[in-house]
């Protein structure tokens, strides 16, 4: 049997391209002129990359690889071509569409083999053993690259999105001001305390102003996170000044008992400038 697995093999390496145009060609029935274009120049790549897929099968094998050895090789094409079809853009649904159409031309290849050179039931029985598996596999691992590169990209994002969302902007030398914009939950009350300090080292400030007439809601977490950064900023050498505390906000805050009573407030953003450049 074993012969007979190999001469497979061969003959899968020796028409990978043949099935890899199929596949390519059914891939691409019913898309527009304008999809086309898009893709005509990546296209090749695209041919080359099936091209490569259907040859592990072939010389898995031809080589008679193990089981570990085989779904190795297999997970390695998931990880390197999951990553390059994310960044092309592709849906992953889309790209997955794929499994069926190397399935059924892989299989029909070797089913001509098969019965040009008369090979036995159990060999047909062997390869699905060894093949439907490793085609199985092949769909997870790049599903799981594709997957995993998608949380990293949205990842990133979220960390750049919520740096934005906490700009410490110079004024003069040593003054600079915070404007807040939005809830506060956990993650950005946490980057707030952490961007504000090195900011504030950063800049060397003495002074920071920090606008909350953005800020239409301050609960006992919000306004804990408040008070850590002024207290941080004070060992620091840096005096804060709040402003811009909205009416409901300034309800909530004595409904639910804070203190603010110790800290430099101002009415707005205005007043706070007004009496910085008055004591220049």
């Amino acid at each position: 049997m074993e012969d007979s697995l190999r001469l497979l093999g061969e003959n899968l390496l020796k028409n990978k391209l043949e099935i890899a145009k199929k596949v390519h060609e059914s891939r691409i029935v019913g898309i527009t002129e304008e999809e086309k274009r898009q893709l005509a120049s990546i296209e090749e790549d695209i041919i080359q990359m099936r091209v490569h897929f259907i040859s592990l099968f072939g010389e898995i094998l031809k080589d008679h690889l193990d089981e570990e050895a085989a779904f190795q090789k297999v997970t390695e094409w998931g990880k390197e071509t999951g990553e390059i079809v994310f960044k092309l853009g592709a849906p992953l649904d889309e790209a997955l569409k794929d499994t069926r159409y190397y399935r059924s031309f892989i299989w029909q290849s070797l089913k001509d083999d098969i019965k040009k050179n008369n090979m036995s039931i159990d060999l047909v029985f062997e390869l699905g053993a060894i093949l439907n598996p490793l085609l199985d596999h092949a769909a997870y691992a790049f599903s799981l690259t594709y997957v995993q590169q998608h949380q990293m990209t949205l990842e990133n994002a979220k960390n750049a999105f919520l740096e934005l969302s906490v700009p410490v902007v110079p004024l003069t030398k040593g003054v600079a001001i915070l404007p807040l914009i939005g809830n506060i939950d956990t993650e950005r009350a946490n980057m707030l305390m952490e961007e504000t300090l090195i900011s504030a080292n950063k800049l060397q400030l003495q002074r920071l102003i920090l606008d909350l007439s953005g800020v239409y809601i301050v609960d006992t977490m919000v306004a804990d996170r408040i008070f850590k950064v002024i207290a941080s900023l004070k060992l620091l050498g840096v005096e804060t000044v709040l402003t811009g505390i909205r009416p409901e906000v300034a309800q909530t805050i004595v409904s639910i008992g804070l203190d603010f009573s110790n800290l430099s407030i101002k009415a707005n953003l205005q007043k706070a400038m007004e009496e910085l450049f008055s004591t220049k």
